[in-house]
């Protein structure tokens, strides 16, 4: 029984020697290293920008009073249609005193020429019927007259608009009542009722009562880097996508480009805006978020390699093409000429051939 103990001790020491020599020349043996191969071939190649910005209408109208007061009234909300010369809201003045008093004055005057013209005139058309005058005196006494009326109707007509700012002569286009000067969708009405405001003169902008626009026609409106400002030209294809509608692509057409940068973010930007062509089942708002991609530069069948399979030393370009994979992966070292990439494939002017097979990245050891 002893012996036995003996020789399986001496059996397992043995195949602990032994393992322990297997596992080191194994280990010592050089790695084998696998790579994935690429295939060369011939594909579209294209090169883009991609320019952040918003969907813009291109006219945007900001309706303003024509005269100042208290808002009394709201006819329309934001996004309700609006026709030209339709009524947005109506103003109710509040008049300035010291103008007041003036037409008040003006209208107590015209009255007083008025009376004093009527007595004359009737003076006058006695006399001229005894036939004491001359018709020419008559006639001096009527248009007297009918420029006392006159300016009585002026002057309360001129009372009524300080006090109403409605002309009694002209009702329909009182200056009371805002309206739109363009159709379109009505995007904001700041203001409420009750609120005050004041009209555009040489002093300030006056008050905003609504924002109309026309939705129709839109426009996208970013920036571009200075980098990339000098390969686009106005005319070309745009595609907008638009943050708010997954999957939406627009097409659209670059129609300005700024000729002056402003500087961001330690950055020259450049602004540009593209004419956008809308499908009418496609409904967008002002306001929203979108990117346009700008193709700068295309090549039709060109000669790829992926980019991962290039190598770089000093100013030259190297690639390796596998010539045997049996029983372990082969490679020459190639020298090559590249030129436009898509970031991923890369185009290869001249050392590769359409069907050689390429090194990429390492899979295993």
């Amino acid at each position: 029984m002893r012996k036995f103990f003996k020789w399986a001790a001496i059996l397992l020491i043995v195949a602990v020697i032994a393992g322990t020599f297997v596992f080191l020349y194994q280990k010592s043996r050089p790695k084998e290293m696998v790579y994935q191969i690429s295939t060369v071939q011939l594909k579209d190649l294209q090169k883009s920008t991609i320019v952040t910005g918003k969907i813009e209408p291109r006219d945007e109208v900001n309706i303003k009073p024509q005269i100042s007061g208290i808002i009394a009234e709201l006819y329309k909300e934001p996004g309700q249609m609006v026709r030209k010369d339709e009524v947005i809201a109506k103003v109710k003045v509040i008049p300035d005193m010291s103008s007041l008093s003036s037409a008040e004055n003006r209208v107590r005057l015209a009255e007083i020429n008025l009376a004093q013209a009527e007595t004359d005139f009737k003076r006058m058309q006695k006399l001229y019927e005894e036939k004491v005058i001359s018709a020419e005196d008559y006639e001096k006494s009527e248009v007297a007259l009918k420029q006392a009326k006159s300016e009585s109707t002026n002057s309360r007509d001129a009372l009524n608009i300080v006090r109403e700012g409605i002309s009694l002569s002209n009702a329909k286009m009182s200056t009371t009542l805002v309206r739109s000067t363009v159709d379109g969708l009505v995007l904001d009405i700041p203001v409420k009722v009750g609120n005050s405001v004041i009209l555009s003169n040489s002093f300030n902008d006056g008050t905003t009562i609504a924002t109309v626009a026309d939705m129709q026609n839109l426009i996208f409106r970013g920036n571009i880097d200075e980098t990339e400002v000098g390969r686009i030209v106005e005319g070309m294809p745009v595609t907008i996508t638009v943050g708010a509608v997954p999957g939406l692509k627009i097409a659209a057409r670059l129609e300005y480009i700024s000729p002056k940068g402003r500087e961001s973010n330690g950055a020259n930007q450049f602004e540009i805006k593209a004419a956008l062509s809308v499908p009418d089942s496609v409904t967008l708002r002002s306001g929203y978020g979108a990117n346009a991609e700008i193709v700068l530069e295309r090549m039709e069948k060109a000669v790829c390699v992926p980019e991962a399979a290039l190598e770089f030393q000093g100013d030259s370009t190297f690639v390796y093409v596998l010539t045997d994979s049996v029983p372990r992966q082969k490679f020459e070292r190639r020298a090559v000429q590249t030129g436009l990439s898509n970031g991923i494939d890369i185009y290869v002017s001249r050392g590769v051939k359409v069907g050689e097979k390429v090194r990429g990245i390492l899979l295993e050891d």
